[in-house]
């Protein structure tokens, strides 16, 4: 492996580009649409991109002050330190195995709306086996993972740009229905719109895979802040334009069932046939592709916390032929393989938002913390309007989380109680780590308490799910007792530590 800086701007552009343009237009669109917001939901995604924007002027100037390997685990270890920063890599994680697992999940989807042009009989089939096809796109990548095998960014991003202006262009001389595009202003309107807003959200944050490369990226105190801010513009320009459409093709008036994703139909209501093919086969082209992006993140987040000791040394390993960390590639895939094999894309779509606008709030902390902490610090790109587009950042980003929840979309509640407990069983990792390194009896109490905490958080999330009847009220008291004693263990405790 090398890092040699080899990136300069424009390779840098394709770069976010291509981390952010893929399948998430394909599999989002479609519930966003006819489920949620119906046109307004064209404006939330247009929000979307301010919020993505807001956000990047930190990450430029975070990634512009410490372009290393880590990415936001690294911008919030020299904030915060410990468990702050083991926290963000935990979350960033867990968004790209949920991004991951949504891809393998679109990658049969428009497999099977591409068989549908030519054969409906095998689109029944792929249907069919789509736990199978699943499994099998996985093993695949992990094998060209670790081998190092490296995607076309540059030809897919352009592929999808041309495939993008031809639909626009194609468009102009068909006769769009009309749409008010902008929310009501009653609040159970702003309601919607907002998670509407935080359904949509994953369609940006792939643009982070521009900071994971931030150490080959040549000057990168002048090419990372300009590559994130121009990607983010002609993003949220790109996707507002197909968006806005796709929707005047497909009123919602006119669609009684959907069987295809909106982007899809809309392709084939403008440009016929040749639409659907081109669509379908871009879909598919996208979901390898982020499948292979996020093996590749999610290798190098687990490799920077087990550098630092929070997770197993064996999740180093660097294979001795190609150079990779083909253990952390294997087991971030089998979680990739369990999440997927669910098909469930509007539980996959939320889950994704929440890891990734929690890991936007601490973005935003960080930059907050470090003007504080090191205000000599060399920083090449400084964020305009400080501290205001920070504090914006993580308004935002909470106000996303928070909506869908009121709304009481099922599939929002799901993805927070997994999120949850998956999140407690990082807890308990933590705090068993800090068993192991530290004797001292003040600490040991504050990590038992951890670990009580975490274990009763995860009792409580799952039991719902594996609990039977007679043992339902049993399983929740034991949760809540453990929870309680968790705390107090800590606050007794860490008084006493310095």
């Amino acid at each position: 492996m090398t890092n040699e800086k080899k990136h300069g701007l424009s390779s840098a552009i394709i770069m976010g580009l291509g981390g952010a343009i893929g399948f998430e237009i394909f599999a989002l669109l479609n519930y966003a649409y006819f489920d949620l917001a119906g046109p307004s939901m064209i404006s939330a995604l247009f929000f979307c991109g301010i919020i993505n924007l807001i956000t990047m002027l930190s990450y430029s100037e975070l990634s512009a002050a410490l372009p290393e390997v880590g990415g936001e685990y690294t911008y919030t270890k020299v904030a915060f330190g410990g468990f702050i920063s083991f926290m963000a890599g935990c979350l960033r994680w867990l968004a790209s195995v949920f991004g991951g697992a949504l891809a393998v999940v679109v990658f049969v989807e428009q497999l099977g709306v591409l068989f549908s042009v030519f054969a409906p009989s095998i689109q029944d089939l792929v249907l069919a086996n789509a736990s199978l096809l699943i499994v099998g796109l996985v093993v695949i990548l992990i094998f060209l993972a670790i081998r190092g095998v490296e995607e076309a960014t540059t030809l897919i991003v352009a592929a999808f740009l041309a495939i993008f202006v031809i639909f626009l262009a194609m468009s102009v001389g068909y006769t769009l229905t009309p749409q008010n595009i902008a929310p009501e202003a009653s609040p159970g309107s702003l309601v919607v719109f907002f998670a509407t807003a935080a359904y949509i959200f994953p369609m940006f944050v792939g643009m982070r895979a521009l900071v994971a490369g931030a150490p080959q990226i040549k000057n990168p105190g002048k090419n990372i802040p300009r590559a994130l801010i121009i990607s983010t513009v002609l993003l949220t320009a790109v996707y507002f334009a197909v968006a806005y459409v796709a929707v005047g093709a497909v009123p919602l008036e006119t669609t009684e069932t959907v069987n295809e994703p909106l982007l899809n139909l809309a392709a084939s209501t403008i440009m016929g046939p040749i639409g659907a093919i081109l669509f379908a086969v871009a879909g598919i082209i996208a979901s390898v592709s982020s499948v292979g992006t996020a093996m590749t993140v999610q290798s190098s987040i687990l490799g920077g916390m087990s550098r630092d000791g929070y997770l197993p040394k064996a999740l180093l390993k660097v294979h001795r032929r190609f150079g990779t960390r083909y253990i952390a590639i294997i087991a971030s895939s089998l979680f990739v393989i369990f999440f997927g094999t669910s098909g469930a894309v509007e539980f996959l779509g939320y889950a994704a938002s929440f890891g990734s606008l929690l890991v936007f709030a601490l973005v935003n902390l960080s930059l907050i913390q470090l003007r504080r902490k090191m205000p000599r610090l060399d920083r090449p790109f400084k964020a305009p309007f400080y501290p205001l587009t920070p504090i914006a950042g993580i308004v935002m980003s909470v106000l996303l989380l928070t909506f869908p929840v009121i709304l009481r979309d099922v599939n929002a509640e799901s993805a927070l109680l997994s999120s949850l407990g998956l999140v407690a069983i990082v807890l308990v990792t933590y705090y068993l780590r800090m068993v192991k390194r530290e004797v001292d009896f003040n600490r040991l109490r504050v990590a038992v308490g951890g670990i009580c905490f975490g274990a009763g958080v995860t009792l409580i999330v799952l039991t719902p799910v594996i609990a039977p009847p007679s043992l339902f009220i049993i399983m929740i008291i034991a949760g809540v007792a453990s929870i309680i004693a968790g705390i107090l263990n800590i606050l007794v405790s860490a008084r006493k530590i310095d």
